[in-house]
């Protein structure tokens, strides 16, 4: 197999389309609908949905990720997911499983919708930019009407009914001024869980300019390093007490393992878009035509994957201008996202957010290298425990340690082994 070949780990599905019932101001994916001129209403037919799981189960891995987005999804009705689930289960091979997250404005959720992605164990990512002032800035109603109540609602049902949420915030000029704001909001209500991603759009009638609504770098970069602080401060014995998906993200490229998030790998186009009609796009950012891979009736996931188009859609992000190259941030950020180097000549132009990245990271580097280096260590110290619990390997309580510290076994990888009454330590 060539070693450059990608397995099929995860897609985005875009039952819905561009379709939406809501009119953010900062939303881009709205416009979409011009891709798709042949009728208004975009839903998913039954047949591409059958097609598409079945192709992902069988390409798929042990297991495999679904991700439901939009528009908005859950236009689609439950009854369209529950033959979603079905159809995974139908075509899972012995041990393989799916997983599923579904990412939502909520002004659609009803206990019934709660008690299937309870029961149906969804993850739910809730589109809720914080309070109702920051909230209702940008994310209205399609009549123009403020939107936090129903969302607010939303949240208190899918929580009271055991649905894991996320939240989800776009981080625009305005909500940029509220970073500790906007994570007491979320932590004290219910969403410790939380992922921010930075607004970024064109002028509409400066194309090469950013919306007025955009985050700019420097306020970006302030936000980032506030959202830091709040997080860092809610460490417990070493143990973060939120989730901000960037910040653990980011944490892998501190242990050398390759991270969760695509914008901090190397190249990207490593998952694909799948829309309402079975087209097969590069990535979530560049549904374009020139970034049309295929259809599932017609083409296999894994060859549009490992195509060329879209090997050297991956190799873009890999093409960082001098500045990049010799930064050294690089190995943590490597270059972020090509979405947001359109405002340069090319797609190798140096990200809009290069200012930002840098002052966190000359803010958070410290902090982020301990975190490393005491989870090194504990890795060491599991390795050695695991060595002398299950090989039955005789450590005597004064020999130098295994793991390299150049410590007595008592006083590094022994100190809870020496208490546990462990018939493999010499005393």
């Amino acid at each position: 197999m060539n070693s450059r070949y990608k397995p099929l780990q995860s897609v985005l599905v875009k039952p819905a389309g561009p379709d939406c019932n809501m009119h953010c101001s900062y939303c881009f994916y709205l416009e979409k609908s011009t891709l798709f001129p042949e009728t208004i209403r975009h839903r998913m037919k039954l047949d591409v949905l059958v097609k598409l799981t079945r192709q992902v189960m069988e390409q798929g891995g042990p297991e495999i990720a679904f991700g439901w987005q939009g528009g908005e999804p859950s236009l689609m009705g439950i009854p369209f997911f529950e033959r979603a689930v079905e159809s995974q289960i139908r075509f899972a091979a012995p041990g393989q499983h799916a997983v599923n997250g579904f990412q939502t404005n909520g002004l659609l959720m009803t206990r019934d919708w709660a008690g299937f992605l309870r029961e149906s164990k969804f993850l739910v990512g809730l589109s809720m930019d914080g309070p109702a002032h920051i909230h209702d800035h940008c994310r209205l109603l399609r009549n123009g009407r403020p939107s936090w109540l129903r969302v607010a609602r939303a949240r208190d049902l899918l929580l009271e009914n055991g649905v894991d949420v996320n939240a989800l915030v776009v981080v625009n000029a305005y909500s940029a001024r509220f970073p500790r704001e906007i994570y007491a909001y979320h932590k004290e209500n219910g969403l410790p869980y939380m992922q921010f991603i930075p607004c970024l759009e064109p002028d509409p009638d400066a194309p090469g300019r950013p919306a007025a609504y955009s985050v700019s770098a420097e306020a970006f970069g302030d936000f980032l390093i506030a959202l830091f602080e709040c997080w860092k401060a809610d460490f417990r014995q070493g143990k973060p007490g939120t989730y901000i998906r960037w910040f653990e993200s980011l944490f892998f490229t501190y242990v050398d393992m390759p991270a969760p998030e695509c914008t901090l790998l190397q190249e990207c186009g490593n998952y694909l878009v799948i829309e309402h009609n079975g087209d097969i796009f590069s990535c979530d950012f560049f549904v374009e035509s020139g970034w049309r891979l295929g259809n599932v009736i017609n083409n296999r996931l894994t060859d549009c994957l490992n195509s060329p188009q879209q090997v050297r859609f991956g190799r873009l992000k890999a093409r960082l201008p001098g500045p990049c190259i010799d930064c050294p941030w690089i190995v943590h950020c490597r270059g972020g996202c090509p979405k947001d180097r359109k405002y340069h000549a090319s797609l190798d132009g140096l990200n809009y957010f290069c200012e930002s990245y840098r002052r966190f990271f000359e803010h958070a580097d410290p902090f982020f290298r301990s975190l490393a280096e005491g989870w090194k260590t504990e890795q060491k110290r599991r390795h050695v425990r695991d060595m002398v619990q299950t090989a039955g390997i005789q450590i005597g309580r004064n020999d130098p340690c295994p793991c390299g510290s150049e410590l007595k076994y008592k006083k590094c990888c022994g100190r809870e082994a020496s208490g546990s009454g462990s018939r493999t330590v010499r005393r």
